[in-house]
Order: structure tokens, then C-alpha cells, then sequence
């Protein structure tokens, strides 16, 4: 061990990172090595050229909440894997009492010592304190959603810098936004996720840089709408937006505005049958030259109500009908729980889901990191992305009124719930895969749901809101969602109202595969089979019963689920993606009979 300063590290050198073995494993975490865990670049709609990578083997400690500096650590971590899962090398619980500490220590090319060097974290979940030098950097809270620090005034180009980052992660002895994590997993409740989650990463820009920008596609006119943000007013720039295919221009302006309209003649659609893309540059420039330039893509397509043949309400993509039929995802995995072992694996269950049949997913209270989101665009899959639920503690039987779960959220618990949620919808905004926004699910937190509704169209106008999925309905939105298993259902005519009917999840078959369980003691099922051709038979009857209901209106549904998940075990696929438990070929035959025969006029 090395003294820096007045801290003990560890030499990574001599350190030797292994998984935490006692649970079953995806075939993935043979690919990691502790030297290039996840390398790709973490932000695929705004990118430039130079970064520099900080995932890997990282000091950690736990240390009682009221400690306020570390003086030795405990060992090594592999980032971004959290705490608790095998792939971080730890698996270690973390309590409210406790903080998690991280160190690490990088040092930057010396060619980039004329700009401002950005810090960006994926995600931390919860509350992350960040230090550069011994210097406090800032402060962040949420869980789900990247942020970013300029770390300019207190780097060193000529030494080696010193990062630490402090979380505190109150899991469900708290009431911020967590999903379905708990301190004591059983039945649909699953294993707590803290601290470092998501790519950690170092980017130089110069002193007036694109912070972000928005894609607005108008495929009614023909035009996409473009506005650009930068750290400082831009009224001495001008900006050149290039839209390019295979690296030809099809279309250019330059202007000195920062929100822009551009046409796109003739365009190319995206939708989940042919996913196209264009790519798109951004430059920022000043007396001619160049200043900065970011890259990104954009699909031409539009979501919106319309109504069928008979005058009844449905989903329209592109001005046409579509049926969409999904899968809940829950996003979790048994080796990195919230993070996917490798880029890899994060791409095929988007790839199974499509190869089954399937037009849709619908992200369950988690959101996941904008690479996801860009295999999506590029396989061409539809998103109904959830919000992540807070609130105080859910009950198994539900409540006779909304007021139980209400009740649970303080202005405090409010506030950090409209904060995240402006947070995934800004940061998520350009992915044309991501059609609805659901802001709540079963009630879980759920509060002002009109107002909520009502906030996100405003974020938002482009896409649908499914204000409420299952149980506490308010007659708001655009999307009449009910949860019903394991039989499909429509939702009652008389809630209804102008909106499109949808089932949010149904289904919910079980198969226990031995050899391909997580071992733990409460396991939960909807309806458990007996073997392969039971599950095969009862699935099909589903299948026969949402046909039926399509024909009287319905327009868009959601089977429980695409995977096993630690205790519960309805998924399609086992928890560690090795056996389907149906046939494929099985599978397939039966969505295709939902699709054909649709009409889309």
C-alpha cells in the first residue's frame, strides 16, 4: 500500500478483482476485466471526440453516516458495478447509517489544459457529495438520471488528481424515487442498488460549449426543430446544423439563432419495421471559426391519439393504427443488479424481446443509461418509460383510496420527485424510441396526478402520458391503463372516456428452471406452471384473449414479463438469460397472429 497525503490506497496493481460467487451468474461477466469495464461512450445523442474513461478499480469504504472523512480503505471496487452486486467485487449491504466512500485518482493529457474539464457520472444513487483535490465539488441527489461538474478551478495537470465521492443511499427507509429496491428483498421486491451505477467519465470542452441540445421531428411539415443550450449566452454566435445519410448532406442552415427549424424533405420515417436514422452535427461558431461541435442522430417520427375505423380511440404511429404489444422489463441482472455486465448484454434483451414478436417495452420504474435507449433507436423497439417510484412504504393488499399512499409524500418527497422527473425527460428527450411517459404505477408514491399529467404533457407535448398504470385511475392523459392478471381485460367503457383503452400488464405465467434460480426464500408468481407445455398452452389462451379484445378497441398490451427477477419467476426468459421457456418458434407464431390483419387506416 501507498500513503497519499494523510489516505491509504491500495495499488491497483497488485490487486486482484473477482466476481462475488453464491449466485447465478449471466455469461457475460467473463467478458469484464477490471482494466475496461463498459468502455463505450456513455452519450451517444451529444458526442465529441476526446474523454477519457474513469471506470474501474476504485478505493471503497463503509463508514458509520456521522464519519466525516475516510483514513483508510477497505478495499478495491470495480465501478461502475454497485455495491451490493457480484461484479463490484464487494457485494456488501449499504444501510441509511452509513455512507459509501469511492477514490480514485486520474491525470489528464496536457493538451487539454486550454479548456474546462467536465465531470460527468451516469448515475449515483442516491445522494452523491463529490471532492476533486480535497476541494468540495458539489452536490447531487436522485438516482436515475446523469449529471455533471466543472471541475476547472481545482485540477492538476502536471500531477495526479485526487477524486472522492461520498453516497448515502436511504434505499426504502426513505421516500425519494427507488423503484422496486428494498433493504430486504422477497416476492417483487428486489436487491437495494447504491452508490455508482452508470460510467463515470472526464470530457474537455472549450469555454463556451453546447450544454445540450433539443430535437423537435415535424413529420406533418417536413421539418425538424433544433435548439441548441451553451454554458453562456450565445448572442455573438452563429450555429451550422448539417443532417447527413451515409455522410452525404441532405440538409443544412446556419443561422444566429439557437432554436432553429430545418427541413427534412421527404423524410425517411422511423418506426419499429424500419428503424431509420439520421445523423446530425452541430457547430458552434464565432468570427468563422470553429468553437465546438457535437454529434447525435434523430428519427422522423410521430405518436399520437387517433381513432379506428368504428370512431374509437387508438395509438397512432406515423398517422397510422398500430397495435402495440410489450414486455415489462424490470432492467435488472444477477450479476450487476442495476448495471448490465457489458454493452453487449444490455443489447440483447432488446434484441430477444424483438426477436420474439414483440413491438414494445415498457421500462419498469427504473431508468436505464442512454445506451440503452440508443439500441432501442438503432433495433427499432417502442418505450413506455416509467418513472421511478418513491413515496413511503407499499402494502401488498391495496389500499380502498388513494389518501394511504398521498399521505407518504412531504413537500420535500415531492419536490425530489418533480426534480428527477424533469430530469428523465430532459435527458431522454431525443430518443425517438421513447413514445409515453407513465409517471406513476399501482399508486406506488403516486400524488396530484392530474397536476403530474398535466406538468409532463407540458415537458413534453410530443408524446403520450400515461398518467396512472393500474389501480388509481383520474380520468387524465391519454392512455386508460388497468392491471389485470393473468387474464387480459379491457378497462371499463365508462373510464374510458376520449382516451386509448390499454392493458399495462397482464399475464405473469411462472416456470421455475432448476439450475437457473435465484436462491432466495420468497419466491412469487402469478400463475405457477407445472412444465413447458402447460406454460405453452395457458400463453396461447392469453394470446386468443387479447385478439379478442383488440377487436373491441383495445390498443396496446404489456405481458409480466421478459425475465425472471430474483424471487419472481414469471419471466420469459430465466434471470440469467440462458433458457426460454417457451419455444421460440412457438412464441413467434402467436404474435404474428396478433399483427396480422390489422388495419392501420
Amino acid at each position: 500500500m501507498d500513503l497519499i497525503g494523510d489516505i491509504i490506497m491500495i495499488d491497483n496493481n497488485n490487486y486482484q478483482w473477482h466476481p462475488i460467487e453464491g449466485q447465478i451468474m449471466t455469461r457475460w461477466s467473463r467478458d469484464i476485466t477490471p482494466n475496461n469495464p463498459l468502455p463505450e461512450y456513455p452519450r451517444p445523442q451529444l458526442r465529441r471526440d476526446d474523454w477519457i474513461n474513469l471506470n474501474g478499480l476504485w478505493d471503497y469504504a463503509i463508514r458509520p453516516k456521522e464519519q466525516k472523512k475516510v483514513d483508510y480503505y477497505d478495499g478495491k471496487i470495480l465501478v461502475p458495478f454497485p455495491v451490493e452486486s457480484a461484479l463490484s467485487g464487494v457485494k456488501k449491504e449499504l444501510n441509511p447509517q452509513e455512507n459509501l466512500w469511492y477514490r480514485c485518482q486520474f491525470r489528464l493529457p496536457k493538451e487539454w489544459n486550454k479548456n474546462l474539464i467536465l465531470l460527468h457520472f451516469g448515475a449515483v444513487d442516491w445522494e452523491a457529495t463529490i471532492f476533486v483535490n480535497k476541494k468540495k465539488i458539489g452536490i447531487h441527489r436522485g438516482g436515475y438520471t446523469p449529471f455533471t461538474f466543472d471541475i476547472s478551478s481545482c485540477i492538476n495537470f502536471d500531477s495526479d488528481n485526487d477524486l472522492i465521492v461520498k453516497v448515502w443511499d436511504p434505499t426504502d427507509e426513505g421516500s425519494q424515487e427507488r423503484g422496486k429496491q428494498t433493504l430486504h428483498p422477497s416476492h417483487i421486491w428486489y436487491t437495494a442498488v447504491s452508490g455508482i451505477w452508470q460510467t463515470v467519465w472526464l470530457e474537455p470542452v472549450p469555454t463556451t460549449y453546447i450544454t445540450s441540445i433539443k430535437l423537435t421531428p415535424n413529420i406533418d411539415n417536413e421539418i425538424l426543430n433544433v435548439s441548441v443550450l451553451a454554458n453562456t449566452p450565445l448572442n455573438t454566435f452563429r450555429i451550422r446544423v448539417e443532417i447527413t445519410i451515409e455522410d452525404k448532406i441532405v440538409s443544412s442552415l446556419e443561422s444566429a439563432e439557437t432554436n432553429v427549424e430545418i427541413n427534412i424533405p421527404s423524410p425517411l420515417l422511423w418506426e419499429p419495421e424500419h428503424p431509420f436514422l439520421y445523423d446530425l452535427k452541430v457547430l458552434l461558431e464565432k468570427n468563422e471559426e470553429i468553437i465546438d461541435t457535437i454529434y447525435s442522430y434523430f428519427g422522423m417520427r410521430k405518436i399520437a391519439l387517433g381513432k379506428d375505423v368504428n370512431g374509437i380511440r387508438s395509438i397512432e404511429l406515423n398517422n397510422k393504427r398500430i397495435f402495440q404489444y410489450g414486455t415489462l422489463d424490470q432492467g435488472y441482472w444477477p450479476d450487476g443488479l442495476y448495471t448490465a455486465p457489458t454493452d453487449e448484454a444490455l443489447r440483447n434483451d432488446i434484441e430477444i424481446t424483438k426477436e420474439l414478436g414483440f413491438n414494445m417495452i415498457r421500462k419498469h420504474v427504473k431508468v436505464e443509461p442512454a445506451r440503452w435507449y440508443y439500441h432501442c433507436d438503432k433495433l427499432g423497439i417502442l418505450i413506455w418509460q416509467d418513472m421511478p417510484n418513491g413515496g413511503g412504504q407499499y402494502s401488498w393488499a391495496l389500499p380502498p383510496n388513494i389518501n394511504e399512499y398521498e399521505e407518504s409524500r412531504g413537500e420535500k418527497s415531492k419536490k425530489c420527485y418533480y426534480e428527477e422527473l424533469k430530469s428523465m425527460i430532459n435527458c431522454f428527450f431525443n430518443f425517438p424510441s421513447i413514445i409515453t411517459w407513465v409517471p406513476f404505477n399501482e399508486g406506488w408514491g403516486q400524488f396530484d396526478t392530474e397536476e403530474v399529467a398535466n406538468y409532463v404533457q407540458q415537458l413534453d407535448p410530443g408524446r403520450l402520458v400515461d398518467a396512472a398504470s393500474g389501480w388509481y385511475d383520474f380520468r387524465c392523459g391519454h392512455l386508460c391503463d388497468i392491471h389485470t392478471y393473468p387474464n387480459p381485460l379491457l378497462p371499463n367503457q365508462e373510464m374510458i372516456d376520449s382516451r386509448a383503452a390499454v392493458v399495462g400488464e397482464f399475464g405473469g405465467l411462472g416456470l421455475e428452471i432448476e439450475d437457473h434460480i435465484w436462491d432466495i426464500k420468497d419466491r412469487f408468481v402469478y400463475r405457477k406452471m407445472r412444465d413447458r407445455n402447460k406454460l405453452i398452452a395457458r400463453y396461447h389462451k392469453l394470446i386468443e384473449k387479447l385478439k379478442d379484445l383488440m377487436e373491441q378497441g383495445l390498443s396496446a398490451a404489456i405481458y409480466t414479463q421478459i425475465t425472471d427477477v430474483e424471487g419472481e419467476v414469471n419471466g420469459l426468459l430465466t434471470y440469467d438469460r440462458e433458457i426460454l421457456k417457451m419455444e421460440n418458434q412457438n412464441i413467434q407464431m402467436l404474435h404474428k397472429s396478433i399483427f396480422s390483419g390489422i388495419d392501420s387506416t
